[in-house]
């Protein structure tokens, strides 16, 4: 094992290893931590990262288990542009990922129901919670038609790619998913959203449109990455949680995973963390 091998690994030795096969037979590599009402990590192209690994991690110290399955790229691996631009031209040409289709729910989400079901019955709790991140952050959306996902966090969602005016205002899911996501919000499930307002791969007009769908029961945290601003965050700024994260207290992004941990933690019936 080369020496690139040893450190890509040595990044996710703190979580186990595990397989899930959905009942269709779709099979994806697991890595779980913690304890407590799970948390499905849905990770951003291009896999799951150091960064995407520590969100997971922070995730776990708050008394809940981060489940992250690997759906594409090499676990552990560091983000490049080389690496990202390889592993979006796969997932673009794979059946699981629905990249352009305006009222399509993408086939991998039905795995990812299973698998959140799957991690209830081990975990316990009221439910799951679930965050999808840049690609994939419109997926904890259309999870939310099973109701044990309750705690659902959309992360600069950015599926369909927003490529027209109609794909900047579409969700990534079915108009039947949608209506059971909207029947759902009725009854109380909230829904959290995070974009970086300069964004443009994650726009706008997504989020003006889960206003318009879930009203008061849409949480949208929307960071200012105009120029200049106080902390220095570049207008391109597209990843909340990782790549574009700062931990110095205070900053924008701190406050947004403070308030994302906070909310999974509250709808997953976790105590407070003591002060």
């Amino acid at each position: 094992m080369g020496t690139t091998a040893m450190t890509e690994s040595a990044t996710l030795d703190d979580f186990q290893r595990g397989t899930f096969t959905s009942s269709s037979g779709r099979s994806h590599d697991v890595y779980r931590r913690g304890s407590g009402p799970a948390v499905i990590v849905i990770h951003e192209v291009p896999g799951i990262t150091p960064l995407v690994a520590a969100f997971g991690r922070k995730v776990a110290a708050r008394a809940m288990t981060a489940v992250l399955p690997d759906l594409f790229g090499t676990p552990g691996r560091a983000a490049t542009l080389g690496y990202s631009a390889s592993t979006m031209a796969g997932v673009c040409v794979s059946r699981e990922f629905a990249v352009l289709a305006t009222n399509r729910t993408s086939p991998v989400i039905e795995y990812l129901r299973e698998l959140a079901e799957h991690e209830h019955r081990t975990c316990g709790g009221p439910g799951v919670g679930a965050v999808g991140m840049c690609l994939t952050g419109g997926f904890a959306l259309a999870m939310s038609v099973d109701p044990v996902v309750v705690a659902p966090v959309l992360s600069q969602p950015s599926l369909p790619l927003p490529v027209s005016e109609r794909h900047r205002r579409a969700l990534g899911l079915s108009d039947e998913d949608l209506a059971a996501v909207k029947r759902r919000a009725d009854d109380g499930l909230c829904v959290m959203g995070l974009r970086f307002r300069g964004d443009k791969k994650s726009p706008s007009e997504r989020f003006a449109r889960l206003r318009d769908e879930l009203g008061e029961n849409f949480i949208g945290v929307e960071i200012d990455s105009s120029e200049p601003n106080p902390w220095g965050i570049r207008n391109s700024a597209h990843s909340v949680l990782t790549e574009d994260y700062s931990d110095a207290p205070g900053s924008p992004t701190r406050q947004a995973l403070d308030g994302v941990l906070a909310f999974l933690a509250s709808r997953l019936g976790v105590a407070p963390r003591q002060p």
